[in-house]
């Protein structure tokens, strides 16, 4: 199994041009577990090789939320382009070499988005009701409050609630490191029903990223895919915002 050094990286973002389409992404937080490597690998292609740090498998839990999401050069719609999203994830490698992520699901509020999403993309987008807010504690804090029930019809159940905030200044990853490498990801991997691997490329400015604290009260996202997570804490970053072109996807051979 290809390690963080075996594999080739494309260190430098792929080229999208104007892309198909266009998005911002607003309040992430990064939840990342060190988790069992064969649990990952049940729910991937066969064509994809699960990518390690080190030799250590990971998984994602993404809140955030969206806005002016549109085809590219298509005003947004305001009732079609402002939702919050909610990503598992985990990061692989194609046959073409490139590092990516797998999703194992996206919840999304928006049906129509949803449903665009499962077509031009191939990706496991579902339905869910998500309340997205954030408030000022009285010494300044901000916090997000994210609560996230899936209600796809013939999914598996899956629920996360969790409060979250950053908790220092602004940096860039240094290539190299695990936060680098998690967060680093310009590439995607879909699959269709028969089974046709796909890729597609995003580009953005590199992440301003955030040390981050969250208290999580409800957190079932990957027990429809029978991943435990460990009882430790995650590792948590926060992004509070950025600018995405995103291309279409293409067949990988």
């Amino acid at each position: 199994m290809p390690s963080s050094e075996e594999a080739v990286h494309d260190v430098a973002e792929p080229s999208v041009g104007k892309g198909l389409m266009r998005m911002s992404w607003h309040d992430l937080l990064f939840m990342h577990w060190p988790v069992d490597a064969e649990q990952l690998r049940q729910h991937l292609p066969d064509s994809l090789t699960l990518d390690t740090f080190e030799g250590q498998a990971w998984i994602g839990i993404v809140p955030f939320r969206m806005s002016d999401v549109s085809l590219t050069g298509i005003p947004a719609l305001p009732w079609l382009s402002k939702f919050p999203e909610l990503n598992v994830r985990t990061y692989v490698i194609g046959p073409d070499g490139r590092r990516g992520v797998w999703f194992y699901s996206l919840d999304a509020t928006n049906p129509i988005a949803v449903r665009g999403a499962r077509w031009l993309y191939c990706l496991n987008y579902v339905d869910a009701a998500i309340k997205c807010a954030e408030d000022d504690s009285s010494n300044g804090d901000r916090w997000i409050h994210y609560d996230s029930r899936r209600t796809h019809r013939n999914q598996p159940a899956a629920k996360l609630r969790v409060d979250y905030r950053p908790t220092g200044p602004a940096f860039e990853a240094r290539p190299g490191t695990l936060v680098h490498w998690l967060t680093s990801r310009y590439t995607l991997f879909s699959a269709s029903k028969s089974g046709r691997l796909f890729r597609g490329d995003i580009s953005h400015p590199p992440w301003q990223l955030c040390d981050a604290e969250a208290v999580t009260h409800e957190n079932t996202m990957t027990e429809g895919i029978g991943v435990v997570l460990p009882a430790t804490e995650p590792l948590l970053h926060f992004a509070r915002t950025t600018k995405v072109r995103a291309s279409a996807i293409r067949r990988v051979s």
